[in-house]
């Protein structure tokens, strides 16, 4: 079974941190809205005719869209692939966008979960970010959501804000908990260079994020998250179990997906591809680039992916997909970070604890063919 992602671009501003393709212009939305149906038609075949299991609307700002433009979306995703019954289908929600008469036209449109990004519970941080929504509007969200009936929630927070105290970041934990939501995804501030945040602290304008306070707050999270019955599946991504987001799941578990729209990328199992990041050519002149992958590729990427998850590297898989040598030259890898106890061994599985996932992408990238 595989997933479809679809890239909504539009944004009704640019939150200072963000690095991802949008824009705050709609003047192309209709433009918009038709490439997106040309181009799902026109990659109809990608997955190989696969099962559709998962589909999220990402973006950029997808509750900025009408539930009849949601509807005709997915209407032309039921025409053109195999949808499984009852499929996940997640919409990325700013609170500021959402009220309680559109999460109730998500919900009867067959959209099950949410991924709201409420980011803190404190103004102060919020104002920081650049966020258009308050903490009394995201509560307000919130109450919403459980009126409306959605079961799967995810709430996004990040940690590392200089604002953001450790006092004030358990205070944001615990009123997660209080919702009775099953998922929270948690990120560490990222300053890019080219973002508003990171030319306003290049500018001294900005306080800068303090890694210290950032490591601090996430020996917080993790040991709050798992005092409550949290699983911690992913770096970033805590759910209780049964919970988890089986879109994103499909990205770390090395499976097909299909990207539709602007910037988005599409796997299907030998090569990745990704459109063009630009709304007006994706409208005018649909194009992408195209990677096929060698084997190292495919080795490297899925060591990358898998030390990210608590399910971690399992050494079957590497010898029945890449041979013998790849299994033998990964478990000899594995002894020094055995031995710094970053890393265990469960079975055939080899699996990064708490403190180890902090240095995830080191030790993938010393691991790397």
């Amino acid at each position: 079974m595989a997933g479809i992602y679809i890239h909504i671009p539009f944004c009704k501003s640019k939150c200072a941190y963000c690095n991802f393709f949008s824009v705050v212009s709609e003047k192309q939305r209709v433009d918009f809205l038709e490439a997106l149906k040309r181009e799902a038609m026109a990659r109809k075949d990608y997955l190989g005719g696969e099962e559709i299991r998962t589909i999220y609307f990402g973006g950029g700002t997808p509750s900025l869209l009408e539930s009849s433009e949601i509807d005709k979306i997915l209407g032309v995703l039921s025409k053109y692939y195999t949808i499984i019954e009852n499929p996940e289908i997640t919409l990325e929600a700013n609170p500021d966008t959402v009220s309680k008469e559109s999460l109730l036209e998500y919900n009867k449109l067959g959209i099950n979960r949410l991924s709201i990004g409420i980011q803190s519970f404190f103004d102060d941080d919020l104002q920081y970010l650049s966020r258009k929504h308050d903490s009394k509007h995201a509560m307000q969200v919130l109450e919403w959501a459980k009126e409306v009936g959605f079961q799967e929630v995810t709430l996004d927070l990040i940690y590392g804000i200089p604002t953001l105290t450790d006092e004030k970041w358990r205070r944001n934990l615990e009123i997660f908990f209080s919702t009775g939501f099953n998922h929270l995804s948690a990120y560490a501030l990222t300053v890019e260079e080219k973002t508003a945040l990171g030319q306003r602290i290049n500018k001294g304008v900005a306080a800068p994020v303090d890694e210290d306070a950032m490591l601090r707050q996430y020996d917080i999270l993790v040991e709050m998250t798992e005092n409550q019955g949290f699983e911690h599946y992913e770096i970033s991504n805590f759910a209780r179990p049964g919970h988890y987001s089986k879109h994103n799941t499909i990205y770390w578990k090395g499976e097909k997906y299909l990207g539709l729209g602007p910037s988005a990328h599409s796997f299907d199992g030998v090569s990745r591809q990704w459109n063009v990041a630009s709304v007006k050519d994706y409208c005018e002149n649909y194009s992408f680039e195209r990677e096929e992958l060698t084997l190292y590729d495919r080795y490297n990427e899925y060591i990358m992916t898998s030390l990210r998850t608590m399910w971690g590297v399992d050494l079957e898989y590497i010898r029945a997909n890449f041979g013998e040598i790849y299994a033998e030259r990964f478990k000899n890898q594995t002894k020094s970070h055995l031995l710094s106890g970053k890393m265990y061994q469960k079975g055939e599985k080899f699996i990064l604890n708490d403190n180890g996932m902090l240095f995830a992408d080191g030790i993938a990238a010393e691991m790397f063919f």
